[in-house]
């Protein structure tokens, strides 16, 4: 009710289980609807915190018709995670929906708004329901910005600092024990994206992350792996790319060049998807003035400007 009335500037009494709303009239029947839909949804078995009716807020202000339900439930329930996975907003949704009906999405946008964490639940579920036979994780071995150097270990240990992030993302739906006994038997492989060359996907569910720090050649290669029965995810921040300045950017290539092939998708998130911390948007926000600002333009070149 506290984030109810600082959100929309109005007041939220409870008495027992009656609740008095006072304020102008659509921000009285916004809060209204959010209140009795999370209700609804609570009672159903759904767990929410402060961050979840923020969105749900934004959501219903955006189209006060929206059926919140439809939101919150039945999009990833297979996916037997650890914790429920659900969509946290529209764009999440339309995402979740696109990688149901395309075998290769992009998904582009800033850190935070659930890129990989979605398509990596969408993947498990995928698994879980017998639609493919394999989970493939790839991601570039680049490093953002400073010098690792010569790594110690076998080549498995090399690599391992680079696929963190995947890993993070994959005991956060399974736990421990079943995710590495998974990877054991190769149901489950985490390899840096060098790894594909020369190998043809069949029945997987692939995802490379981080698509923003591959190369033309690179994300090409990628691309043609693809076999039957193969599904595909490519996410990346074209805000976010480490490759040297003389080296254009798979990611962006590919959207340019492949934006009106029939059977691909596109999702691009803003900064108003960011479900991480409240800071985080606002972070992301701030640099993203600070460089139009420096540049002179207020979008970024070579995704929707043909003349790239």
């Amino acid at each position: 009710m506290r984030t109810l009335e600082a959100e929309l500037e109005i007041q939220v009494r409870a008495r027992g289980n009656e609740v008095k709303i006072v304020g102008a009239p659509e921000r009285v029947q916004a809060a209204r609807k959010v209140l009795e839909e999370l209700y609804r949804l609570l009672r159903s078995g759904n767990a929410f915190d402060v961050r979840d009716i923020h969105h749900a807020l934004r959501m219903v202000r955006q189209e006060p018709d929206l059926d919140l339900k439809n939101i919150y439930e039945g999009v990833l329930t297979a996916t037997g995670s650890r914790r429920r996975v659900i969509a946290k907003n529209l764009s999440q949704r339309r995402y979740v929906e696109l990688i149901s009906t395309c075998d290769l999405v992009f998904a582009i946008g800033p850190a935070g708004t659930g890129k990989t964490y979605m398509a990596m639940a969408m993947a498990v579920a995928a698994l879980n329901n017998k639609e493919v036979s394999r989970v493939i994780l790839a991601r570039p071995a680049v490093e953002a910005g400073e010098s690792l150097g010569f790594l110690p270990g076998s080549l498995e240990e090399k690599v391992s600092p680079y696929l963190r992030p995947l890993y993070d993302a994959l005991h956060d739906m399974m736990d421990f024990e079943k995710a590495s006994r998974l990877i054991t038997k190769g149901i489950i492989e985490v390899a840096p994206l060098a790894f594909m060359r020369g190998r043809t996907l069949n029945d997987a569910f692939v995802i490379l992350d981080e698509g923003q720090n591959t190369t033309r050649e690179q994300m090409k290669m990628f691309l043609t792996r693809l076999g039957n029965n193969c599904k595909a995810v490519v996410t990346g921040d074209v805000t976010q790319i480490d490759l040297p300045r003389e080296k254009t950017s798979g990611l962006i290539d590919a959207c340019r060049i492949l934006k009106h092939v029939e059977g691909i998708g596109f999702m691009h998130f803003e900064d108003t998807d960011v479900v991480r911390h409240p800071l985080v948007q606002a972070i992301v926000q701030a640099y993203e003035r600070e460089t139009a600002a420096q540049r002179g333009i207020l979008k970024l070149p070579g995704i929707d400007d043909d003349s790239q």
